[in-house]
């Protein structure tokens, strides 16, 4: 696997990632074997997908600790990720920033990942009610009581990415970024190449739509969080069915899946950029990893650039 900085001078990790989010929350509920996900994270270290993510609000917290029965015995060739400042308290889910909360919150994810120290830690959204500042102030406190190595933000504008800097480095920015969603192109992702900050892109196959496994609402399966997502109607998923068969025409071209082609165009916005598509099985698993192979022509660049927005809003 080909490598990149996160961030400014930290770790090397590989050009793709994992997110975890999927095994435990959210997605396919009926296909969950955390057996199998605990594989899929060990394969994933044998592949050198060393950059893990989760966060405490999956599930809530069985996702964390999963990800942290999976690195027993293999916790150092992880670069371990992991989120907080949101809430899920029953069936709701709020924002809290307040420092004393994040600090609670980063002792609770360490203690549920069985390890003494986060290699970043991400403020899972901003706070409206509580100043970026503050927020990141407290966070800069427990890198320097050696909690956590490096910082991210999550979902975060370009103002407030400039506005943490100037309290403590920003190490990555996590927001969703795929074929499918370029709300960050010409802002943030820049930004982040200018400052040599990574780019981490969650939903890099646009919820699994870009996989081209998800024709219908009829293939999802039951309790699937995604039934609920504007571009799963019916209406949506037939507009953008056209979009997804460019993608694969692509692939055929190439000799790659839809899924290598969106991540292979990921790849291709910059060295900060990280992919970290989420999988449950080996075979996709494995089939991620090649996309960090796929080199696409400028043809088939100028091609999925010019691809139209999708129907639908991401969330």
């Amino acid at each position: 696997m080909r490598t990149t900085e996160l961030g400014d001078g930290g770790p090397a990790v590989g050009r793709i990632g994992l997110g975890a989010m999927g095994m435990s929350f959210a997605y396919d509920p009926r296909h969950r074997d955390d057996g199998t996900s605990i594989t899929v994270i060990r394969r994933a270290l044998d592949l050198g997908v060393n950059l893990i993510d989760t966060a405490d609000v999956y599930g809530p917290f069985a996702n964390e600790e999963l990800v942290g029965r999976a690195l027993i015995g293999r916790r150092h060739e992880a670069v371990l990720s992991s989120k907080g400042g949101v809430r899920f308290d029953g069936a709701e889910v709020t924002l809290d920033g307040r420092p004393e909360y994040l600090r609670s919150a980063l002792e609770a994810s360490l203690r549920r990942l069985r390890t003494d120290h986060l290699d970043l830690y991400f403020l899972h959204r901003v706070d409206p009610r509580v100043p970026v500042e503050e927020s990141w102030g407290e966070l800069a406190d427990l890198v320097a009581e050696g909690k956590v190595r490096a910082l991210g933000v999550s979902e975060a504008s370009a103002d407030e990415v400039r506005r943490a800097g100037a309290v403590h480095p920003v190490a990555a920015v996590q927001s969703e970024f795929s074929l499918f969603t370029r709300d960050f192109q010409d802002d943030v992702v820049p930004l982040c190449r200018e400052h040599g900050i990574a780019f981490l892109c969650h939903s890099p196959l646009g919820s699994g739509l870009l996989s081209g496994r998800y024709r219908t609402r009829g293939d999802l399966t039951e309790g699937d969080d995604r039934a609920d997502m504007p571009r799963f109607t019916e209406e949506a998923m037939a507009a953008n069915a056209g979009l997804v068969d460019r993608v694969g025409a692509v692939g055929r071209r190439r000799g790659a899946t839809s899924a290598q082609v969106a991540l292979a165009w990921l790849l291709a916005q910059g060295e900060h950029v990280i992919p970290i598509p989420g999988t449950k099985t080996p075979r996709y698993l494995e089939q991620n990893v090649a996309a960090a192979e796929l080199v696409l022509s400028a043809e088939d660049l100028d091609e999925l650039d010019a691809l139209p927005a999708p129907t639908g809003a991401r969330e």
